[in-house]
């Protein structure tokens, strides 16, 4: 127990210690028991709440995304990514025109004339940023502490500690999701899953973490489990479901033999969780036919119409959301109050072909992304469900030829109708805007946030970042150290836990 340490006396840290013991059951103390009911109880919503995190594989390129577009800050990009005479496209660079449907009109004019725009196929993300639908964070990655160019390049890791194996796809996604790096077993989603777990319905507490797109660290907790769905449903037993070798005995043996009651207490325990399985199929399966049916009627304007058959044809992120929308959309049924998924769009690490490729991923981003706040804004959900996006790393802003290579610091996205709060007209940047440099320290002594080749160092923590989405979904403050293990390096004017873009 941490008796001189007030911050570990936190809710989480007494559920994870009570897991710890669950093996003495009954023996545990009679006031242990009812600590642990008070404990399990704090957290109680009446509302709903959804966090979705959209994750882009591979370590998104930060400068062709959110794209600076001011006369000088333009033209240093261009310079430094093989632009064409007259701002227009070369190398890897974006020519400036195409920029000025995505520009961004923020209602705060960002310091020194900064100007940004989105990439020219984010044209739907760019008008819910317009619109105050949306906001955009400047800089943000895994740090441990607060770091500048010259405390990276001191090399006092006892001061200065880095983020484990930087510029390692697996490592820094699993750092992303759960402030480790692979091989990590507990996210900070599933952190917050497991505080939430018992303000949803007993049964379906299953329900509290959901990934559409297979297994992930992020939504996995020390109670909370990840519960995987497809995008055409709930995954089911296929023994179970379906006549084995085209015989419906072999599949009545098969449901008999893996949910009966067992006095071997490993095959017991095996088949109490194929029971529930089971159980959460057919509970998903019915929830999502009463969505289904109800979005039948919503004529003229189906809930789901967002989702055209143009939006989710080799849309991959499209086909998940909209699974998202119909889960979110059978809440009811499903007994859920604060939910968590993860979906995710790969395709993103490209050393070359980047002005191809990555148009062709941002444009799916958008289309989908923007699909599914319709989609909420039609089931009146806008203002209880929140999307973000993550990513490995950012990328170099210097060109390898064709592409560009592993970075650190990115620039992403906050999509709801609670970001910038519901009165807002036009977005906001958040975080500090980083200067358009390749980092040479002998060039351009001043610069802090360049580590070499345009390697942004972030100036904003992903436990900022991540501590203002929990607080908007119920935390307490005394919570988020048990959710955020470096949050508690963070604090004060430079470097706030709470980063407001979110009401």
């Amino acid at each position: 127990m941490h008796f001189i340490q007030p911050d570990k006396h936190t809710r989480r840290a007494f559920l994870r210690r009570s897991a710890q013991l669950a093996f003495t059951g009954a023996a545990l103390p009679t006031a242990l028991n009812l600590a642990a009911i008070g404990e399990a109880a704090a957290f109680n919503a009446t509302d709903y709440k959804a966090l979705v995190c959209v994750f882009l594989f591979g370590g998104n390129d930060y400068a062709n995304t959110v794209v600076t577009y001011d006369d000088e800050s333009y033209d240093r990009y261009s310079l430094i990514r093989g632009g064409g005479a007259g701002r227009t496209a070369g190398g890897i660079a974006l020519g400036r025109d195409a920029l000025v449907p995505t520009l961004l009109t923020p209602s705060t004019p960002l310091p020194n004339g900064r100007q940004y725009a989105l990439h020219p196929s984010m044209t739907g993300l760019a008008n819910l940023f317009n619109t105050g639908k949306a906001g955009v964070m400047l800089n943000v990655g895994p740090l441990v502490v607060p770091l500048t160019r010259t405390n990276y390049r001191s090399g006092n890791r006892t001061l200065y500690p880095l983020p484990p194996k930087l510029f390692s796809h697996n490592d820094q996604q699993s750092v992303w999701q759960s402030s480790s790096p692979e091989g990590s077993t507990v996210g900070w989603g599933g952190n917050l899953g497991d505080l939430v777990l018992s303000n949803n319905a007993n049964s379906n507490s299953l329900f509290t973490c959901m990934s559409v797109t297979g297994n992930t660290v992020f939504l996995s907790g020390d109670s909370a489990l990840s519960y995987q769905v497809s995008t055409s449903g709930a995954v089911k037993i296929n023994s179970i479901a379906s006549n084995v070798y085209s015989s419906a005995a072999v599949k009545a043996a098969m449901a008999q033999i893996t949910q009966r009651a067992s006095s071997h207490v490993l095959e017991n325990e095996y088949n109490r969780i194929t029971a529930r399985a089971i159980g959460a199929e057919s509970s998903i399966t019915a929830g999502l036919a009463t969505a289904d049916a109800a979005d039948s009627t919503a004529s003229p304007n189906p809930n789901f119409a967002s989702f055209s058959p143009t939006v989710l044809s080799g849309n991959s992120l499209a086909s998940q959301l909209k699974m998202v929308a119909r889960l979110i959309a059978a809440r009811g049924s499903l007994g859920t109050k604060r939910q968590v998924f993860f979906v995710s769009l790969g395709g993103f690490d490209m050393h070359d072909g980047l002005l191809g490729g990555h148009t062709n991923q941002l444009g799916r981003l958008s289309l989908a992304m923007t699909a599914f706040q319709e989609s909420m804004v039609k089931l009146g959900m806008a203002d209880q469900v929140t999307a973000f996006t993550a990513s490995d790393f950012g990328r170099t802003l210097s060109s390898n030829g064709d592409g560009s290579d592993h970075g650190w610091g990115s620039h992403h996205l906050i999509v709801g109708g609670a970001v910038n709060g519901t009165a807002a007209t036009q977005g906001r940047f958040y975080g500090s805007a980083p200067p358009v440099s390749v980092g040479d320290s002998t060039t351009e002594p001043n610069d802090q946030w360049h580590v070499g080749q345009g390697r942004l160092l972030p100036s904003t923590s992903v436990d900022q970042y991540a501590a203002t989405l929990a607080r908007w979904f119920g935390v307490e403050d005394n919570e988020l150290a048990g959710i955020l293990p470096n949050l508690r390096n963070f604090g004060g004017t430079d470097y706030p836990t709470n980063l407001g873009f979110m009401a």
